[in-house]
């Protein structure tokens, strides 16, 4: 299989993985209500764990989490065994990598099973970086998601702290393949997007704190 059909396969895939929505499965099944009719009404782990306590929104994070992973380690599956081997360069592996990022943070952002609406993508987005980008480029992510919110005590000044930085560390990790980087800028540009509301809370200074009563969910 040739890198383009490759490509639009991992895509397929890895936007089903990623559409899963473990909150509102989460919600319905073990908390019989909806995690979309509380708070913000957003399905990730913030408005999660406000809906559901600790162990619920552990247990949306962790499963959104892991469909960022499997969604890389699916790229590494297609590269090793679908691909090519005439195909198999760094720069193919590069691509796939990008690939897997973009499509499981969209499926996860517009999920078909919500009617295109979903999450907002960090937690399959960090998932899926420590596979497509590496550890280290998603430790320094996270360290960066930490020290904002610490700082800010925004969750949401968090997450776009480090969607904006999404687009250098693809630059630095994917520096030879400008399709991979315009692949994961194209991710990060989205999960911004998906924090619009957000970023008009926190420029009006109505975004709810840590510790208060948050509206922000992830």
């Amino acid at each position: 299989m040739g890198l383009l059909a490759s490509s639009v396969t991992l895509f397929v895939l890895a936007f089903l993985l990623g559409s899963i929505p473990w909150g509102v499965i989460i919600s319905r099944v073990f908390f019989h209500t909806d995690v979309r009719e509380h708070g913000s009404g957003n399905i990730g782990t913030t408005n999660a764990m406000r809906t559901m306590g600790k162990a619920g929104g552990i247990a949306v994070f962790v499963l959104d989490f892991g469909k960022g992973i499997l969604s890389g380690v699916l790229a590494w599956l297609v590269f090793a065994q679908l691909l090519d081997p005439a195909a198999a360069t760094a720069s193919a592996r590069d691509v796939l990598s990008g690939t897997a990022f973009l499509g499981c943070i969209w499926g996860h952002i517009f999920s078909p099973w919500l009617k295109f609406k979903g999450g907002k993508g960090i937690a399959v987005a960090v998932g899926c970086m420590f596979v497509a980008f590496g550890p280290l480029v998603a430790c320094i992510e996270l360290a960066l998601f930490v020290v904002v919110v610490a700082v800010s005590r925004h969750v949401s000044a968090g997450s776009v702290a480090a969607a904006v930085l999404c687009p250098f560390m693809a630059l630095w990790r994917f520096w030879n393949t400008p399709v991979a980087f315009v692949m994961c800028t194209a991710a990060a540009l989205t999960v911004v997007w998906a924090h619009r509301s957000n970023i008009k809370r926190l420029r009006e200074g109505t975004e709810s704190r840590i510790g208060v009563k948050e509206k922000d969910a992830r």
